[in-house]
């Protein structure tokens, strides 16, 4: 079945005066760029991509590479979840490829994904962090369409990521459930019907291991009723991954949110709000 497909291509650069700003960038429908933000307080370019359709469909192919330069600091967002809805035949798909540069800053935020009963996605994610760069990577994963009895209705969700840094590969990742496979999971964690899950792979020198420091005991002390979080150093000491369920969407937004705060002191870039657009 014809569909879109997408293409975005971004790259942000350092300006002279310390400033990031859009170096090149191209995109086709139905990717669309909104008008960046500079937040001074972060030193961090905000910028928003939108899909101005419904959703995803059968057969629609979306392909984004985002690139940031060295000394270049850019927060990556959506304005809204992103949903894939049923499909009588065929699937969707979308390939990710972001790469950062040795003093270069990425954060990928985008809103959660949402499968539609009947639906088919296959997402592929590639991060590639120079020596010396830094990176958040956050993908966010709710039930469904939980008042319309649709909780864990999809057929097939397929989620790679492969993470490289400094030329080596220190994650390699790939989730391929139906829904009642994560049902199944989501009973085990005592999470319920509505359960939501997060995952966040952060890249920076500064959070090492290393002395048991206080950021892990704050993010510790997220497990909490309705909350279950776990990290796990990558290869390399070269960063985190931090895997969290949450018994419901506010709640899954709420840890996102103070695993950010957390890590804020050590990667500021975090601080960025990025709600200001």
């Amino acid at each position: 079945m014809a569909g879109f497909h997408g293409q975005l291509s971004l790259r942000a650069e350092a300006l002279p005066d310390g400033r990031t700003a859009i170096g090149a960038q191209a995109f086709r429908a139905p990717y669309h760029v909104s008008k960046p933000y500079w937040d001074a307080d972060t030193r961090t370019l905000l910028v928003q991509v939108v899909n101005p359709t419904a959703g995803i469909l059968s057969g629609d192919q979306l392909e984004s590479s985002v690139e940031v330069a060295a000394g270049a600091a850019l927060l990556l967002t959506t304005p809204s979840a992103s949903r894939v809805f049923r499909m009588r035949t065929g699937e969707a798909g979308s390939t990710q490829r972001f790469a950062v540069e040795a003093g270069g800053w990425l954060e990928v935020l985008p809103e959660p994904l949402v499968p539609h009963r009947g639906s088919v996605f296959r997402q592929r994610t590639s991060l590639t962090v120079a020596e010396g760069g830094a990176a958040f990577y956050a993908d966010l994963l709710l039930p469904g369409r939980v008042a319309h009895g649709e909780a864990w209705g999809w057929d097939r969700l397929i989620l790679e990521l492969d993470v490289c840094c400094a030329g080596e590969r220190i994650l390699h990742e790939r989730f391929d459930q139906d829904g009642a496979g994560l049902r199944a999971l989501a009973a085990l964690a005592g999470a319920g019907e509505g359960a939501c899950f997060g995952n966040v792979v952060v890249i920076a020198p500064a959070l090492r291991a290393d002395g048991a420091p206080a950021w892990r005991e704050q993010l510790h002390a997220l497990h909490t009723d309705g909350v279950w979080i776990g990290a796990s150093q990558l290869r390399l000491n070269a960063g985190w991954s931090i895997k969290f369920v949450a018994s419901d969407g506010v709640k899954l937004k709420q840890t996102l949110n103070a695993i950010r705060r957390t890590l804020a002191a050590e990667c500021p870039h975090l601080a960025c709000d990025a709600r200001k657009l």
